[in-house]
């Protein structure tokens, strides 16, 4: 029987989610946030009860699962109210408040994260990802960097190395980061598919199209590659491919039809970018 000392919240598990997902799109499709490491802390006060905070934490849960993030920064919200010092629940609120785009807010919570539990890798992994919502690309370097310090193999320390140079204009930084995060972690597709846009950007583009058409292969539903796929056959005058990979992909996900989203929020690097927005115009290549 745990004392209620021994409390301890883990974070909602984006890390391993993304790390595996292809089939839809989450905020940050390409920044997967991390989880925390659980450390037991003060236990609530005699007003709530350990029934009462463990009810308190599946809502949140159920909020976040949902998407109903401001309902789900609420219950994280009282659950800090009663542990104050669990930096696991500075992490979720600050997921939530990210998810939110409340970015310079989530950066505090992650402070608070780090202040309390300064050796664990994830809460600088959160912060990171906030920080190139707001564009503020060195210090989400410096904080994977970080990460890396504690653990060198961590694959989605790699990655987000890659989104943030990539958000400097270092795109073979970026290939490099993005490319060393897929040979950690091989089921990894989402830092393959940053590494196939990289590749695109620095115009290596047969190896960008083979490693774009590997992951359509064994990802027929991954919407992303769909579209790049879809942009980098039309620049190459393979239109009838093209357009069927076009049709997969506004039929998983029609927010490809958006060139404003494909930049601001997935982020494309500038040349596929420009590719997709050819297509979409039925513009000819030149």
């Amino acid at each position: 029987m745990k004392t209620s000392a021994e409390i301890c919240y883990p974070l909602q598990t984006l890390r391993s989610l993304l790390m595996g997902l292809v089939v839809s799109l989450i905020l940050l499709f390409a920044t997967p946030v991390g989880e925390s490491v659980a450390v037991a802390v003060p236990g609530p006060s005699a007003e709530v009860s350990e029934a009462d905070l463990d009810a308190l934490f599946d809502q949140a849960l159920e909020a976040t699962n949902v998407g109903d993030f401001a309902t789900a920064e609420t219950y994280w919200t009282r659950l800090l109210e009663q542990q104050p010092v669990n930096p696991a629940l500075w992490s979720n609120r600050g997921n939530a408040r990210v998810s939110q785009n409340k970015l310079e807010d989530a950066v505090s919570d992650y402070n608070h994260a780090i202040e309390i539990a300064p050796d664990q890798p994830d809460p600088y992994l959160n912060r990171g990802v906030a920080q190139e919502g707001l564009g503020q690309w060195k210090d989400a370097i410096a904080d994977y960097n970080h990460v890396l310090e504690i653990d060198d193999q961590d694959p989605v320390a790699y990655n987000n190395l890659g989104n943030a140079n990539a958000g400097l204009g270092n795109w073979e930084t970026a290939v490099e980061e993005y490319q060393h995060a897929a040979e950690l972690a091989p089921d990894f597709a989402f830092a393959r598919a940053n590494y196939a846009l990289a590749l695109y950007q620095v115009e290596d583009t047969q190896e960008a199209i083979r490693t774009m058409k590997n992951l359509v292969r064994k990802y027929p539903q991954f919407a992303d590659m769909r579209a790049a796929l879809t942009a980098a056959l039309w620049a190459e005058g393979q239109t009838g491919e093209a357009e069927s990979n076009w049709a997969s992909a506004v039929g998983l996900d029609r927010r490809y039809r958006d060139i404003e989203w494909v930049t601001q929020v997935r982020r494309w690097p500038p040349k596929i970018v420009s590719a997709l927005d050819k297509f979409l115009a039925l513009q000819p290549i030149s």
